[in-house]
């Protein structure tokens, strides 16, 4: 019989892959409650239209990307692409918009069927923060900030280069668009056939385009610097002006877009030259737009959203405090009271465990296996006296301590970090 194995695009988090996965949720989770965000979970799938009317029609995602299905009932059901549009939907029918701000974090999987490659799963998981509410560029610096400081506690500051630009107001974006379809009809013969379908429809989006002919093009595409309205202008300043008194660096480039409607001012991205082609560790901007799009009231918002696998290929082994003490009976008329010490010891807070077979000596090899910090060996004699052996794996210190001051003595040892 043939064994079954993950369908393809897919992986799963054991051992050192899920403690970097947890270490980077981890880390994230603590910054963003320094920033005030409160931690949302919606569910893995949505209605189709909640992502197929916010992502655009014609979109990638939308077009060749999402796992859509009808249930058993006929509805059409999508696994959720991307976190935003259904934190977005989640505001509007919790009736949240009459109480703004609301500052959301969020971790979980996502499904696009696109082809698996380094850091780029069918199933994956993002971290996430949206800030529903503030019009204000101090909340998109605020954001970007929050993502800097993940990074840095993650260690990835090093690896990174935070990158802006601005999509604009409306008014920008509407002159922009008219130089942009001038300047792609001059060369629509040589675009790719996605890139002259979104030719009228949505040209932002070919400035993105990974066709290499479409890149070329693209090169010498107009920018958007110069078709800024005042107030546009001054909003981008305004975050350029933030982001460097946090002395965050970053760079401008003018390429990065967010090509659907409701879109606007700032976009950016953390990037990496150490994944190869995936170079985009987290990514965000400003939406305006899309609560309205929901059935909302209109409502300024600003997120990012950070692909966790990416992360934690960058990331370092974790360097933990493996907090573990193996309870070891010594023979198996002391089993019951070293099974009742366990209990003792984990409602004390100490992560603890027992050997469930094998002698003294295999017991204690076991522990080592296991990385624990400490052994506590008891046998049926220390019980009736009400003592046990305690052993420090570390240093190889080993005393008798009373079984009502081991808790103490466990907390009290050193927390060496352990690989």
């Amino acid at each position: 019989m043939t064994s079954l194995q993950p369908v393809r695009g897919t992986r799963d988090l054991i051992g050192d892959d899920m403690r970097r996965h947890r270490h980077v949720v981890d880390a994230a989770r603590r910054v963003a409650e320094l920033y005030g965000y409160e931690e949302w979970s919606t569910p893995i799938f949505e209605e189709t239209g909640v992502f197929s009317r916010t992502l655009g029609e014609t979109s990638d995602v939308v077009t060749k990307e999402m796992y859509t299905f009808a249930d058993r009932g006929g509805d059409s059901i999508t696994l959720r692409p991307e976190a935003t549009a259904s934190v977005c939907r989640a505001l509007v029918t919790n009736g949240l918009t009459q109480s703004l701000p609301q500052k959301v974090f969020y971790a979980g999987p996502m499904f696009r069927y696109e082809r698996p490659q380094k850091g780029r799963y069918r199933q994956f998981h993002q971290i996430g923060l949206e800030l529903i509410g503030p019009a204000e560029p101090l909340a998109d610096a605020e954001v970007i900030a929050c993502g800097w400081q993940i990074l840095r506690e993650l260690g990835l500051a090093a690896d990174v280069m935070l990158e802006i630009n601005t999509l604009g107001d409306a008014e920008s974006r509407a002159a922009y668009r008219a130089a942009l379809v001038g300047y792609f009809t001059a060369h629509e013969t040589a675009l790719s056939e996605d890139s002259r379908a979104r030719l009228t429809r949505n040209p932002m989006r070919i400035l993105d385009s990974k066709d290499e002919g479409d890149k070329r093009i693209v090169a010498d595409a107009p920018t958007i610097a110069a078709h800024l309205t005042v107030e546009a202008a001054r909003f981008y300043d305004t975050v350029r002006g933030h982001l460097a008194r946090l002395a965050i660096p970053f760079a401008e480039n003018p390429r990065i877009v967010r090509g659907l409607d409701y879109y606007n001012h700032t976009a950016f991205e953390f990037v990496t030259t150490s994944l190869g082609a995936q170079g985009t560790v987290m990514g965000g901007g400003r939406y305006d737009g899309l609560v309205a799009e929901m059935g909302g009231p209109q409502t300024p918002a600003v997120g990012w959203a950070a692909g966790i696998e990416r992360m934690a290929m960058l990331i370092a082994q974790p360097k933990t405090v493996n907090g573990l003490v193996a309870v070891i009976p010594a023979g198996d008329d002391a089993e019951a009271e070293a099974f009742a010490l366990v209990q003792t010891l984990r409602g004390a807070g100490i992560r603890s465990e027992i050997g469930y077979r094998g002698n003294l000596r295999r017991r204690m090899e076991r522990a080592n296996r296991n990385g624990a910090r400490a052994a506590v060996i008891l046998g049926a004699e220390e019980a009736a006296r009400g003592v046990a052996q305690l052993k420090d794996l570390v240093s190889g210190e080993q005393r008798e301590v009373s079984l009502a001051d081991l808790p103490m003595a466990l907390h009290a040892l050193p927390t060496e970090p352990v690989a």
